[in-house]
């Protein structure tokens, strides 16, 4: 019995992946390999063990100064030239210009964390130059990018240059209008159409023109670039200044975690330790992370979110505000504003997530190649994290579309191979505007074209992807017992850091590993704990919010995907696996006639059958893969009958059963 908070009867069956509106999630398990003889040559190089240079060599990591610079980024050559980088020259030549003239500046951001770093960053940064500088960032009714309208009310205001951060790239209407009105230079990071906005300078990476080496800064990349070129012009200095701006901005947007990304997150993250940014240390302090080191996962997952909050449910004005204000008090009130928001953020999303997943209950998921659902006045703040949820139930390009005033404005989250703008070009027609990159987008859709947006993205979706792109895989970097789990080993991976997209963080598998002492843990005894023996140490496992699959741990030897990380308690550190994934390791032997028919007593035992394939294999005490080709073989032997309600008992044959009788069993004896 597990020990803990949770009585015997309270534990419900193990299920191993979510079986959420007739998709059941599965994810295959896949080692990326293992340490090669190779590695010790490289090691000795770099002066590292074997174990981290293989871990390089498959992040095809193989250079010698280029492993260095990625193991120590604060150490490497530096940054690139700002000047590479297309119309840079056009853009710093015209805000020399409209400082020397003390012409007001308005800095246009976007409304996510990305945009409010931006727009902070550069503000700043004007600021400290000598100009008069202001923000605008619209809020999420008005819409991303440039508008108008609001362009209008610039120039009114006495605004002669704009300066876009994080947006403008798709601006082409907007920038026209603006000829004669106000001038725009133009910096982003989103993909670019074949035609560019006819702005004062258009400065952007990813244009085909640009030589600029490293293609993927977030759009406060982009931004600090243009810090940079602006120092170095006007001040003949080095930029360095609010890096943990930078950090924030690029975690948030998750690009790779690559080249000039690495060493800005880095950096920025040693900057965060001792910020002079009174609003972003009251924020650390509100999220509970005061006093601790702050990792690239916590600025993802608990700092960006509550920055994110200002422009999900009120305006993003609110985060610049926070992050530009030097007042104590104000930054603290504005923090937890921010705080109260996410919570608010949170309902939100779980009530709208609640009303998708009851619209996917109709559709065929496992047949789908795309999801699309909509809703009147969704709260377009929230409806791109939801995107992202479904895609993690689904595993399925997803689009999540609100209307309001007749008009759909949707958030688009996408999966591996699946490339979302190019997806969205295909699907162009149906569409009265989009934008983005290969993993996540933007668009505007009138509700008599939702249909045709999702056929087309079925359509693009069958010319582009396979069978087995939609099954999710989990990479597990190698096999390690527990016994090859050290402190010095865990420290050195650290070297890896900070993690972010193409920079996970490494997974490990241990196949057969058998726990003891398993226990509920946690306030409502919804964590799971135990411990496995290895030779010469035992090493505590902890799975969060897994506690359902104590059971699995309790009943046999189990494969456990896991994180080392040090565990440091009452002085002493020792090593603890963060479970990702748990999966029972019985029922791997081959089957045969014994085991097919202990599983069918097993079956015939239980009050009625499940249609969760995973929850009977738990129930019968074997792996799903297992349960799977098992409840295949039954139906073809006439055992077990498959209908809408999921699987039943068919009437008892009234003539003897053969197993080869059944097309499965004989092509698995076979192989």
């Amino acid at each position: 019995m597990i020990k803990g908070t949770r009585k015997a009867h309270e534990t419900v069956p193990v299920c191993l992946s979510p079986y959420y509106g007739g998709i059941f999630l599965r994810k295959k398990w896949s080692i990326i390999g293992q340490t090669d003889a190779s590695d010790r040559t490289f090691a000795e190089r770099l002066g590292v063990s074997p174990f981290l240079a293989g871990i390089l060599r498959r992040r095809h990591i193989t250079d010698e100064q280029e492993a260095k610079e990625f193991l120590y980024p604060e150490r490497s050559q530096a940054y690139y030239d700002p000047f590479l980088m297309k119309d840079m020259d056009r853009a710093v030549n015209r805000i020399r210009r409209a400082i020397e003239a003390s012409e007001k500046i308005v800095v246009y951001g976007d409304y996510d964390v990305d945009g409010i770093t931006s727009t902070t960053l550069l503000v700043r940064a004007l600021r400290r130059l000598g100009a008069t500088a202001d923000y605008y960032i619209p809020d999420r009714q008005e819409g991303y990018g440039l508008h108008t309208e609001a362009l209008n009310k610039l120039a009114a205001g006495g605004a002669g240059l704009v300066v876009t951060v994080d947006c403008g790239i798709a601006g082409m209407a907007e920038v026209e209008a603006a000829r004669g009105v106000i001038d725009i230079v133009v910096t982003d990071h989103h993909l670019p159409s074949e035609t560019l906005p006819n702005a004062v300078a258009v400065v952007d990476p990813h244009r085909a023109d640009c030589e600029y080496p490293f293609k993927e800064l977030a759009g406060v990349g982009v931004a600090f670039k243009v810090c940079q070129a602006l120092f170095r012009e006007l001040r003949d200095e080095e930029f360095e200044d609010d890096l943990e701006i930078v950090a924030l901005g690029t975690v948030a947007d998750i690009v790779p975690l690559l080249s000039e990304n690495r060493k800005l997150v880095k950096l920025g993250l040693e900057h965060i330790k001792e910020t002079k940014l009174e609003g972003l240390r009251q924020l650390i302090e509100v999220a509970g992370l005061g006093g601790k080191e702050v990792t690239s996962g916590q600025v993802g997952f608990v700092l960006a979110p509550r920055l994110n909050a200002a422009g999900r449910l009120e305006t993003a004005m609110r985060g610049v505000e926070l992050l530009m204000t030097e007042d104590e008090n104000k930054a603290r009130d504005i923090a937890l504003t921010l705080n109260e928001l996410n919570s608010e953020r949170q309902q939100v999303e779980a009530d709208i997530l609640e009303q998708a997943k009851k619209q996917l209950a109709s559709v065929d998921t496992v047949s789908a190649r795309a999801l699309v659902v909509v809703g009147k006045a969704w709260h377009p703040g929230v409806i791109g994290i939801v995107a992202s949820r479904l895609v993690d139930l689904y595993y399925r390009p997803t689009v999540v579309v609100s209307i309001q005033d007749g008009v759909g404005k949707g958030s688009c989250r996408s999966i591996k191979g699946f490339h979302l703008f190019d997806a969205l070009t295909a699907a162009k027609d149906t569409l009265v505007q989009f934008g983005g990159h290969e993993m996540a987008a933007g668009l505007t859709v009138l509700p008599d074209k939702i249909d045709a947006l999702r056929d087309a993205l079925e359509t693009y979706a069958q010319a582009h992807m396979t069978e087995e792109d939609y099954v999710p895989c989990l990479e597990l970097e190698a096999e390690l017992r527990p016994e090859e789990v050290t402190v010095d080993l865990v420290k050195e991976l650290s070297h890896l850091e900070p993690y972010g997209m193409s920079n996970p963080r490494p997974l490990f598998a241990c196949f057969g590993a058998q726990g003891f002492d398993v226990r509920a843990i946690g306030r409502e005894g919804q964590h799971l704990k135990f411990f496995i023996d290895g030779v010469g140490q035992t090493l505590q496992a902890i799975g969060w919010n897994m506690i359902e699959k104590g059971v699995m741990v309790e009943r046999g030897p189990v494969d456990i995907a896991y994180m080392p990380e040090l565990n440091e308690w009452n002085g002493k550190i020792s090593v603890q696996c963060k479970l990702v994934e748990l999966r029972s390791s019985l029922g791997r032997s081959p089957l045969t006639r014994d085991i097919l028919g202990g599983i069918y007593l097993a079956l015939k035992k239980l009050p009625q059958l499940s249609e969760n394939v995973e929850q009977l294999a738990d129930s019968c005490g074997v792996s799903g893969d297992t349960m799977k080709t098992t409840l295949k073989i039954f139906e073809e032997l006439g055992l077990v009958m498959r209908g809408g309600m999921g699987y039943c008992f068919a009437p008892s044959p009234k003539h003897k059963l053969h197993l080869e009788d059944s097309e499965t069993y004989r092509k698995y004896a076979n192989r």
